[in-house]
């Protein structure tokens, strides 16, 4: 039998890997009950964006004011525990005020170095609303 570097024992043994999947739906079922606290009758659009972020993807979310897609993000950066942050496009916005720009800082004794300030890009979940509203250089 060849082992991979790294690899669990849940990877050899099928009763762990079993209770590995199980433990992992619960989980995933506390998740859900938790949003399903803020978000309601909205199950088959949470359940959809979790598909969309356990697996890696962007989501389009799509719909007229007032339905909860600023909060339905809110709140799975809260109950995921991630790093999420929210851009309004406008006509004005820049690219620097979404990826971040250098800025030439004074230190002590009159050295000046270029910092970088991170833009809200920088984050493990990011709502762009309105991108549309953007201009073309920005979008």
């Amino acid at each position: 039998m060849v082992e991979v570097a790294g690899s669990s024992d849940a990877a050899n043994d099928p009763v762990a890997l079993v209770a590995e999947v199980e433990a992992l739906g619960e989980r995933l079922q506390r998740v859900r009950e938790a949003i399903g606290r803020v978000i309601f009758g909205q199950q088959e659009v949470v359940d959809r964006t979790l598909i969309t972020l356990l697996s890696g993807g962007h989501a389009l979310l799509v719909g007229v004011p007032g339905l909860g897609k600023t909060k339905l993000v809110e709140t799975l950066g809260a109950v995921l525990g991630l790093d999420a942050k929210r851009v309004q496009f406008t006509p004005d916005l820049m690219p620097a005020d979404i990826i971040g720009s250098e800025v030439l800082e004074e230190g002590v004794g009159g050295r000046r170095a270029f910092r970088f300030i991170r833009g809200p890009v920088f984050c493990q979940l990011l709502m762009a609303d309105e991108i549309n509203r953007a201009s073309p250089r920005t979008q």
